[in-house]
């Protein structure tokens, strides 16, 4: 059994591209994270019908938000809406490994070995291969399971990562991403369906 467990708590909402700018701008102004969750909370910038809503919203924003290097976050509020999306895929890849693996295990592996589509059984498959590995995955219940697996598609289709149809579509990084991210991990690259030549000057 792994001793790395899989936090899973992204059972609700995509990647939360409205709120995530705007909790970005935010911490840009404030550049501390308690003085953004206070702001927040005491406007109701999220503008959610109940405070346990907002109180939830807001953690779970700012525990993606806090993956990202301060240039990311500069991008994320002023770059374009894919720039802001992939950001956002990136983020909650950082977050959570199990969409981080995911993303390069199936996801991107499917792309470079030249399979088009992403479907639910091959999430299903996944998600039984990482539980013979993590304990944690045997205590979910079905009805959460076809949640998370109903938000992690979400994401990709926000991202633009997966058609409507569930066809994967080739990441097609800014040179001003791919500028941002060179500054981070090799690694980051691979949560994207890009060929290995796609990720020439990222560093190791």
């Amino acid at each position: 059994m792994s001793n790395d467990r899989y936090i899973m708590s992204f059972t609700t909402g995509g990647l939360f591209h409205r709120e995530s700018v705007k909790l970005a701008t935010l911490y840009l102004d404030l550049r501390d994270w308690d003085s953004v969750r206070k702001k927040v909370i005491a406007e109701n910038l999220l503008q959610t019908r109940t405070l346990n809503t907002l109180n939830r919203l807001c953690r779970e924003v700012v525990s993606r938000l806090k993956t990202l290097s301060v240039g990311e976050l500069e991008l994320l509020a002023d770059g374009s809406s894919q720039d802001q999306t992939f950001l956002l895929w990136l983020a909650a890849c950082r977050r959570y490994k199990f969409i981080a693996d995911f993303a390069v295990e199936m996801l991107r592996e499917r792309y470079i070995t030249l399979k088009a589509d992403l479907t639910y059984t091959d999430f299903d498959s996944f998600f039984n291969q990482k539980s013979e590995w993590h304990s944690e995955l045997d205590e979910i219940s079905l009805a959460t399971r076809r949640k998370l697996r109903q938000v992690l598609f979400k994401m990709l289709r926000e991202a633009d990562l997966l058609s409507a149809n569930g066809v994967i579509n080739a990441a097609m990084l800014s040179p001003k991403l791919l500028d941002v991210l060179s500054q981070g991990s090799h690694r980051d690259l691979s949560y994207f369906p890009l060929f290995e030549s796609d990720l020439k000057g990222i560093a190791p």
